[in-house]
């Protein structure tokens, strides 16, 4: 019997291939993606602000203003006010993996960035606190939030 990691649903192979495609940054799909990120940041300075993250969140996602406001802090590794391509790329490609549904194949194979992503205090850690909020991104809901949490909660510190 295979793996719950191994199983992949009828079609979803090709739609992984497509979003592999997209996040493989050797593909011409990294230079399109560079190319509008180039097209969003109007003032030439390789980055986008909190404002130009916003309008183009609101216009590809259905994000509450709080949501993508908490989106762009957890991009915003440095604390600068900006991101610059690396993060955008990044978000796109948990975009189209949350649009495809195949959010657990992209945590799986890219769960460092993933971790330092819901990592919001930079701790180390994620508590259930930081695994709710950062929740909706990958779309998790709180039921399934809270069993994923514990898990995989291997240190116990956070079990109530």
């Amino acid at each position: 019997m295979p793996s719950k990691v191994n199983l992949i649903y009828e079609g979803e192979k090709e739609l992984l291939d497509i979003i592999w495609t997209v996040t493989n940054v050797f593909s011409p799909c990294a230079k399109i993606l560079s190319d509008y990120f180039k097209l969003l940041d109007v003032h030439n300075r390789n980055t986008l602000n909190d404002i130009q993250f916003y309008h183009f969140m609101h216009h590809v996602t259905d994000l509450k203003k709080n949501e993508i406001m908490m989106t762009f802090d957890m991009l915003d590794w440095n604390s600068s006010g900006e991101i610059g391509f690396e993060q955008f790329y990044m978000l796109v490609c948990i975009l189209l993996c949350s649009e495809y549904h195949v959010e657990n194949n992209f945590r799986f194979r890219h769960s460092r960035p993933v971790f330092e992503l819901l990592d919001m205090d930079g701790g180390r850690t994620i508590s259930p606190v930081e695994f709710q909020a950062s929740g909706f991104l990958f779309n998790l809901k709180v039921h399934a939030l809270d069993k994923i949490f514990y898990e995989f909660d291997v240190s116990g510190d956070e079990v109530h």
